[in-house]
């Protein structure tokens, strides 16, 4: 049988040595608990024996000067002497045994402390380690936990970053698939096949695009909606840029007469599927087309920001000739003095031309001869999402009142409506 390690072995004596500084300190309480305490039997006796021999010595009767009285005081006081040197010794024997007694319980008491105090010197540092090793092995616990949960996350990551690429991948090939299919419908020349498939797939890609950041249709109804009491009195109304026909569709609710221009194919597909009046050409095209004076309200919503300068001001101009005298032009558009709209929507679409500024915008509308141009915010983001104002509480006021000055002028930079609206009459 093979003998020990060296490490068990240590293991097995140490244990051996505070099992028996334990038993020493049972042994100690042990004995403390079987030693008698002062007035026990021991000293009962004698004390019985004091009590029955201290009595009072009655004073012989006669004259106490008489001879008499002087020779038989030896005789009357022989016994009384007796009887106080038994009383005496009583006295010694219980105030000896006392002390006996005393004695043997500080021996114990001393035995019993330096015993705990002994234990108490070889347990402590072992209790210190075991705290130490217990709060290591937490630490080590949690590290370990939380190196474990970060991998883990790190790994939902991955696969959640797969997953939406993989989802914005099967929206553009559905899109490009339908775009291909419509395209393929219309047998034209093989050539024209190719060419159209070609500008149908990007289209779809753009389409995908719009559904996966702009929101859906629903929810861009909801955006849209407040404008179409703007156009109750300004039929018809033409939707540059119509898109998916989300205002159009509005307007043919409220029974306004309106129709749009579409450059996308598959979007204008999908509005006409819809019932909607929409022409798939270039909106500069279109809007040069039409007759002057022949149009009471003009829209496009995220147009102007995918238009060149020289076409901005171009359709500017081709507006404000076709819409009759006070006709309404409204033209929304991302907000770029809005850093959370700028940053959050514009950018993010690669078809944008340019940022313009509502300053610009109203001056470059006001140039082709529009008046009463004014601009509207919208778009405002939740105030949950913006800086919160500091509690004054226990500030001075001055120093409060400026500090929230500064956190409102902030949020008005970072956090303000990430888009805006021009109005303006011909």
């Amino acid at each position: 049988m093979s003998s020990d390690s060296p490490d068990l072995a240590a293991l097995k004596k140490r244990l051996a040595e505070e099992e028996s500084a334990y038993a020493h300190v049972l042994g100690a309480i042990d004995a403390l608990a079987n030693t008698a305490l002062p007035r026990g039997e021991t000293t009962a006796p004698a004390i019985e024996a004091m009590n029955a021999l201290w009595k009072a010595v009655e004073p012989p009767e006669g004259r106490f000067g008489t001879a008499q009285f002087r020779r038989g005081i030896f005789d009357v006081l022989a016994p009384a002497l007796v009887r106080q040197e038994q009383w005496n010794a009583a006295v010694v024997q219980v105030l000896n045994g006392q002390l006996e007694e005393t004695a043997g319980l500080r021996a114990r008491v001393a035995d019993l402390t330096a015993a705990l105090v002994h234990y108490f010197q070889r347990v402590l540092p072992v209790i210190d380690a075991r705290d130490r090793m217990a709060t290591a092995l937490a630490t080590t616990r949690a590290e370990l936990i939380l190196e474990a949960f970060d991998r883990r996350l790190e790994s939902l990551g991955r696969r959640l970053s797969g997953l939406l690429a993989l989802r914005d991948r099967l929206e553009v090939v559905s899109e490009e698939t339908r775009a291909i299919r419509s395209s393929l419908a219309t047998e034209p020349p093989a050539p024209a096949v190719a060419q159209a498939a070609a500008h149908a797939a990007d289209d779809a890609a753009y389409v995908a695009f719009e559904n996966r950041y702009r929101g859906e249709p629903e929810e861009i109804r909801e955006r849209l909606a407040s404008y179409v009491p703007r156009f109750r009195e300004a039929a018809p109304v033409l939707d540059l840029g119509c898109g998916r026909g989300e205002f159009l569709a509005l307007l043919k609710d409220a029974g306004i007469d309106a129709r749009g221009v579409e450059s996308n194919a598959q979007m204008v597909a999908h509005s006409r599927g819809r019932g909607l009046a929409v022409t798939e050409e270039d909106l500069l095209v279109h809007l040069r087309a039409q007759p002057a004076g022949g149009l009471g309200g003009l829209f496009a919503a995220q147009v102007a920001e995918h238009l060149p300068p020289a076409v901005l001001q171009a359709m500017l101009r081709e507006a404000h000739r076709v819409l009759r005298p006070g006709g309404l032009l409204v033209l929304e558009t991302v907000n770029p003095r809005s850093v959370t709209g700028f940053l959050e929507v514009y950018i993010r679409d690669l078809t944008h031309e340019r940022p313009l500024h509502p300053d610009t915008l109203c001056f470059v509308t006001a140039a082709a001869g529009f008046s009463d141009v004014r601009v509207e915010m919208r778009a405002p983001v939740e105030t949950a999402s913006q800086l919160q104002p500091v509690p004054t509480a226990g500030l001075p006021e001055p120093a409060a009142r400026a500090l929230n000055e500064n956190v409102a002028r902030l949020n008005a930079l970072l956090y303000g409506p990430q888009e805006y609206a021009l109005f303006a009459r011909r």
